[in-house]
C-alpha cells in the first residue's frame, strides 16, 4: 500500500511518546510538575476569559455526544455501503476509546489537577484524558476517511482543518477547565494518534479488497 511504511513510521513515533509519558507518570511523577503547571497557566493567560467557549466545545468529546456521534457516523457509513469504514470506526471507539483508555486510568491512579477550581465535574481518574482520545479517534477518523464524503480537495481540507481545530480545541477545554494535566491530553491525543496512524493502511487494504469484490458481485 502507496505510504504504509510512512503511517507506521508516524504510528511508532506517537506510540513511542505514549510510553515514555507512561513510564515518567509511573515512577517519576514529579518530574512533569513544572511542564505541566507552566502550561496551565500559559493557556490562561493566552485565552483569558473564555469560560463559555471551553465550556461548550468540551461538550463535543463528553461520553454521551461520543457515543451518539459514533453511533450516527458508524450506521451512516453501514447504510452507504461503507462496511468496513463502519468497523474501523467502531474498532477504535470500542476498543481504544472504551476500553483501553479506561484501563490505563485504573492502572495509572493518577488524580486530577488541584491547581485550578474544576470548572465541570468529573469521577474518573486523569491520565490519560478520555476527551483527548475520543476526539483524536472520532474526528481523526473521520479527516483520514473525508475522500469518501467529500470530492473536492479545497473544502475538503477546509473540513479536515475544522476538525482538526476541533481536536485541539477539546484538548486545550480540558486543561482551561481545570480537570487535566497538559500530560493527560497529549497522552489522550498520541493514544489515539498511534491507533489511526498504525490502522490506517489496514483498513484501506480491506476496503480495497472489500469494494473489488463488491464490484465482481455486481457484474
Amino acid at each position: 500500500m502507496k505510504n504504509k511504511s510512512l503511517y507506521h513510521l508516524i504510528g511508532s513515533f506517537t506510540l513511542l511518546f505514549f510510553a515514555v509519558l507512561c513510564y515518567i507518570v509511573r515512577f517519576y511523577p514529579n518530574t512533569l510538575a513544572g511542564f505541566d503547571h507552566s502550561i496551565i497557566h500559559g493557556v490562561h493567560r493566552l485565552y483569558p476569559q473564555m469560560n463559555g467557549y471551553f465550556l461548550w466545545v468540551t461538550k463535543f468529546a463528553n461520553p454521551i455526544t461520543i457515543v451518539l456521534l459514533s453511533v450516527v457516523f458508524v450506521g451512516l457509513f453501514y447504510f452507504n455501503k461503507q462496511k468496513i469504514t463502519a468497523l474501523w470506526l467502531t474498532l477504535g471507539m470500542v476498543l481504544i476509546s472504551g476500553g483501553l483508555n479506561h484501563l490505563l486510568k485504573v492502572f495509572f491512579h493518577r488524580e486530577r489537577p488541584t491547581v485550578l477550581t474544576h470548572m465541570v465535574t468529573e469521577h474518573s481518574f486523569s491520565f490519560p484524558s478520555g476527551h483527548s482520545t475520543a476526539s483524536t479517534l472520532l474526528y481523526g477518523t473521520l479527516i483520514f476517511v473525508l475522500p469518501l464524503v467529500i470530492k473536492d480537495k479545497t473544502l475538503r481540507l477546509i473540513v479536515q482543518i475544522v476538525l482538526g481545530a476541533l481536536i485541539f480545541s477539546i484538548m486545550v477545554s480540558r486543561i482551561y477547565l481545570g480537570v487535566h494535566y497538559p500530560s493527560d491530553v497529549l497522552a489522550g491525543m498520541l493514544l489515539g494518534s498511534s491507533w489511526l496512524f498504525f490502522t490506517f493502511p489496514y483498513y484501506q487494504q480491506k476496503k480495497l479488497a472489500y469494494d473489488l469484490k463488491a464490484i465482481r458481485r455486481n457484474k
